[in-house]
């Protein structure tokens, strides 16, 4: 793979559903200064993925945090907690973007459905996309290419619009820099919060980083690929995210659930682009979905292959060698997020998801920093490989660290990760107690390289590679 079409998977993977769902949301909780977290997190990610460069290029394998953490502190557990963590933000990523399928599926047909309406299109996507991850990764990939398409045409009509609405005197900029937040917080508690939510729109570049090994001069062409694509990303959430805001009202921008549709809709009124964006918007952000389901479902069969997870969690179809079982049990547990949150919460289901999808991964990229300065005593690679600048690795310790603290998170986010967490747990002591006490043998990681390298399993390649 040369530098131009590794820059177009970069790109296509980063972009996702974090504008499509959320830009209303972070608006709502910062008003029209909704650039400034994206801004922010978009360093923040920026400088993570230094990191990430780093080790990617030191250790090309594909398994991406699991690999690094157990590289750098030999701890099977934590290597564990580390890939079901990853693995739990893919379900909340997939039932976020379920969630926004489900609204623009209902705008697009003019449905007032109500809440329980919404909960049963979004379970349903989330079954047909268990359909396509069971026929094989195969057809799954190449659908998503075609969405990747559709998901940045999507883009590229609300930057147009915005402008067009900019030429006819229909955009009014001076909201771009009003900062309104709740009474109890000041700006920089509130930036603080929405930044982490903003963090959701980025956190596509992990992935990323598995495509190292099919790219032909990675330690020269991957950092610089991917520091553009993340430029790239960056520059189009902040023109979509300045004319949304110049053009919605920020009112009715806080209170919607298809932010770029109102923004399409009242930016070009006398163009029917309208009329199809809510389609355009559905494929665009199933992308997302579908890359997560095809993620959670192979790691979940990777670490029951490892045996660090009950062995029913490997099985596969004879015929095709999809790991059935693992998509059963994914798919039940993005539709149980999908009903719990949808009846807690109702239009709030995205924000509270795409911000657990964010702490979750906050997590991860505090170990991956970590980790990063702890490897740097590890002398042992004598191929030529990426230097990160010495001190972003502890910049990006920090920074996400920082944005995992209760002054950046709701709470219902803590109490969605926990238990996601809390039911990996579950079924590794369930594991661990049946291998000790009737197998005799142990559980444990022995090669977590592994876990995304199955060329004799389901689709014969990497759960991480989603295009």
């Amino acid at each position: 793979m040369g530098p131009g079409l590794l820059l177009l998977f970069i790109v296509g993977d980063i972009l996702g559903t974090g504008v499509y769902a959320l830009t209303g949301n972070i608006a709502g909780e910062i008003g029209g200064a909704a650039w400034a977290p994206i801004l922010v997190a978009f360093v923040v990610a920026t400088i993570t993925a230094f990191s990430y460069l780093e080790l990617v290029t030191k250790y090309p394998g594909a398994s991406g945090a699991a690999l690094y953490t157990h590289k750098a502190f030999g701890i099977h557990f934590i290597t564990f907690l580390v890939t079901f963590a990853v693995l739990s933000s893919g379900l909340t990523s997939a039932s976020t973007a379920a969630s926004a399928v489900a609204s623009n599926f209902a705008r697009g047909f003019g449905l007032e459905v109500g809440t329980t309406g919404i909960t049963v299109i979004a379970v349903s996507f989330i079954a047909i996309l268990a359909a396509i991850n069971i026929r094989g990764v195969t057809e799954g990939l190449a659908f998503n290419v075609v969405l990747t398409s559709i998901e940045l045409t999507g883009l590229l009509i609300v930057i147009l619009v915005g402008f067009w609405a900019s030429f006819q005197g229909k955009a009014d900029f001076s909201q771009t820099m009003i900062f309104e937040t709740s009474e109890d917080k000041g700006i920089f508690l509130a930036l603080t919060a929405v930044t982490s939510l903003a963090f959701f729109s980025f956190v596509g570049f992990e992935d990323s980083v598995n495509m190292v090994e099919e790219t032909k001069n990675p330690s020269r062409d991957f950092p610089r690929v991917m520091l553009f694509g993340l430029g790239v990303t960056g520059a189009v959430y902040l023109l979509v995210s300045i004319f949304t805001v110049a053009v919605v009202p920020i009112g009715v921008l806080g209170e919607s659930t298809t932010p770029l549709l109102d923004m399409v809709r009242i930016g070009a009124p006398n163009i029917p682009i309208d009329t199809i964006y809510p389609f355009l918007t559905i494929f665009a952000v199933a992308n997302t979905a579908l890359i997560n389901m095809l993620m959670a479902s192979r790691l979940l069969y990777g670490m029951a292959r490892q045996g660090v997870l009950p062995d029913f969690l490997g099985h596969v179809l004879h015929g095709r060698r999809t790991p059935w079982s693992a998509i059963v049990f994914t798919t039940l547990l993005a539709m149980g997020l999908i009903v719990v949150i949808n009846n807690l919460l109702g239009s709030g289901t995205a924000s509270a998801l795409g911000g657990t999808t964010a702490l979750l991964l906050l997590g991860v990229f505090t170990i991956v920093n970590i980790a990063a300065i702890v490897l740097r005593k590890d002398h042992g690679p004598t191929h030529d490989y990426f230097h990160a600048p010495r001190v972003l690795p502890y910049l990006g310790a920090l920074t996400c660290a920082y944005l995992v603290g209760p002054w950046a998170q709701d709470p219902i986010e803590y109490q969605i990760a926990v238990v996601l967490l809390l039911i990996g747990l579950g079924l590794w002591i369930v594991n661990f107690v049946y291998d000790r006490l009737f197998l005799g043998r142990k559980v444990r990681f022995e090669h977590p390289e592994d876990l995304a390298r199955m060329e004799d399993e389901p689709g014969g390649g990497d759960p991480h590679r989603t295009q």
